[in-house]
């Protein structure tokens, strides 16, 4: 199982201080974060896309290259890649790209995003969006597992005779995820690919997590995949600590109660009893994350998040050292001891080349 974070870039006032980072102080401070991830023995390092204040990775691919050139073993991921928005043959280049140069530390979060002025921005319209996924996509698969594609679409000019370069590293294209929080064709499409399906895990009651995931797991082996538990499965998670939880409480609450997201609506203790939000002691986060298995099912990929709502970089590298030392130790032991024989590691780029080479020819790895 991989542990990870993500982050989405916001820049935010800090409510204790008034003051708010700059944009380049922001961008720094996450790759401060990426590194520090990397240090204290984490997986996965994942960041979304956006192309509107107040957030700043608008180019997700030069930052997770940047990264790359600066870390041995993070796996390096968007926790957001806008299918709908951006070219298909310019996602295809840019990741296979970062495959490159991260020698296969790479794999991908497919989304809709959840800003719809993005749309106009980039020439479509928000009401096709649903159909931009499931075209581009289609087309993002061609251009990876073809090397010659032509192509004809409603929304892009046809391609003729057309070889995306560089091809995917070994052969294989990155890993990718569908993420969606309340879309069910997106849970859909990410099964019929045998892909794997991301829900974040942060906003929603775990009955409504639970419903996506499940109907995920069902169409995966509806399209002959593999059993329901054999699914690939991701989720967030959303988290605050000290050794103290009511330390944690405390220091956490002026964040939470002015948090554009959030703020202003339910209180702190309303929203972590009815979402997974966890604020507490490392043991309570511990246990909190051990139930996400209770509805999710054994799953490969566990995100927090634990950067956004103008916490300082201090405060966030004090939240991955106690996430190293004392909670994904742990975290990986009893899930492993958990999980049931059958059910599948997390894809990496070394088991998917493995499994590509194993397999009778003419298939493709999902």
């Amino acid at each position: 199982m991989q542990f990870g974070i993500f982050t989405v870039g916001d820049v935010t006032t800090d409510p204790t201080t008034g003051r708010a980072p700059s944009e380049h102080e922001r961008i720094k401070a996450m790759l401060a974060i990426a590194q520090k991830a990397e240090e204290v023995g984490l997986d996965v390092f994942a960041t979304g896309e956006h192309h509107n204040p107040p957030f700043v990775p608008s180019s997700p691919t030069t930052m997770l290259g940047y990264i790359a050139a600066r870390t041995e073993n993070l796996i390096l991921s968007t926790s957001t890649t806008l299918i709908t928005t951006n070219d298909p043959v310019k996602i295809a280049e840019d990741f296979a790209m970062l495959q490159h140069v991260a020698d296969g530390r790479v794999d991908v979060m497919m989304g809709r995003g959840n800003t719809g002025p993005v749309y106009p921005w980039f020439g479509k319209d928000i009401r096709d969006g649903i159909d931009l996924a499931i075209e581009n996509y289609a087309l993002l698969r061609r251009l990876w597992d073809e090397e010659v594609v032509t192509w004809k679409g409603k929304f892009r000019t046809p391609l003729q005779s057309f070889t995306s370069t560089p091809r995917p590293l070994d052969g294989v294209a990155p890993f990718v995820w569908h993420g969606s929080i309340r879309s069910p064709e997106i849970a859909e499409q990410a099964a019929y690919y045998g892909d794997g399906f991301f829900h974040n895990n942060i906003f929603w009651p775990t009955s409504h997590t639970e419903q996506m995931v499940n109907l995920y797991r069902q169409r995966y082996a509806h399209y002959g995949h593999g059993t329901p538990e054999q699914a690939i499965v991701g989720l967030g998670g959303q988290v605050f600590m000290n050794r103290n939880s009511q330390d944690a409480v405390r220091e956490f609450r002026p964040y939470f109660d002015n948090a554009p997201v959030y703020g202003h609506g339910p209180s702190l203790e309303e929203f972590t009893t009815q979402t997974p939000l966890t604020v507490g002691s490392p043991q309570q986060v511990i246990e909190r994350t051990l139930s996400f298995r209770d509805y999710a099912g054994d799953y490969q990929r566990q995100l927090f998040l634990v950067d956004h709502a103008g916490l300082p970089l201090k405060t966030v590298l004090e939240q991955l050292d106690l996430l190293g030392e004392e909670v994904v130790p742990v975290l990986r032991k009893e899930f492993a001891n958990l999980r049931p024989a059958g059910v599948p590691d997390a894809p990496t780029h070394s088991a998917r080349v493995a499994a590509a080479q194993e397999a009778p020819k003419g298939e493709t790895q999902g």
